[in-house]
């Protein structure tokens, strides 16, 4: 497509790019945020109780989504000026602004009566039950378990049964 402006002719190229994120993502595959030069994708936490989510990123795209639990964590895909392309466990998302968003880690328990443990070792005593959807506070990794601490309780997870953390994520 090509469009005048003033006295010169500018050629306007739409470039898609598709990228499949399945599980974590590695070393060489990950790219880093033109505005925060953070990695993306990363993690973060909803600050606020609520947060619209828009179909582009500015205050004149219609509202999609709105979250509305405080601390639920949320993938950030993309970055343009203040705002910050998310989705949700389900892969729901859309732009939010990113006074909205916390670098506080959380982490959504994804399967049923998951077993918080008081040491990373599937023989460990377990402390804690923890049921689907539970939002947790993230703690320390290791490979395979994470430390939570949600309602309370603290203990540690194996990662698979989480949402809101790299599949080969460790450390604080």
């Amino acid at each position: 497509m090509w469009r005048k402006t003033r006295n010169f002719w500018l050629r306007i190229i739409t470039v898609t790019v598709f990228v499949a994120f399945a599980g974590g993502v590695s070393a060489a595959e990950e790219s880093r945020g033109t505005v925060t030069n953070l990695p993306l994708p990363r993690f973060v936490s909803l600050k606020a109780a609520e947060g619209n989510v828009r179909r582009g990123p500015s205050l004149s795209y219609r509202i999609d989504w709105v979250f509305r639990h405080r601390d639920m964590p949320l993938k950030v895909t993309a970055e343009f000026g203040n705002w910050r392309r998310v989705e949700d466990s389900d892969g729901q998302g859309g732009w939010i602004h990113y006074s909205l968003l916390s670098g506080a880690r959380t982490v959504i328990v994804e399967k049923e009566g998951v077993a918080l443990r008081s040491r990373p070792d599937g023989a460990a005593n377990i402390v804690a039950e923890a049921e689907r959807g539970v939002i947790g506070k993230l703690g320390q990794c290791v490979p395979d378990w994470c430390q939570i601490s949600a309602g309370g309780e603290r203990g540690w997870v194996d990662s698979r049964a989480l949402w809101g953390v790299g599949a080969d994520e460790t450390g604080d």
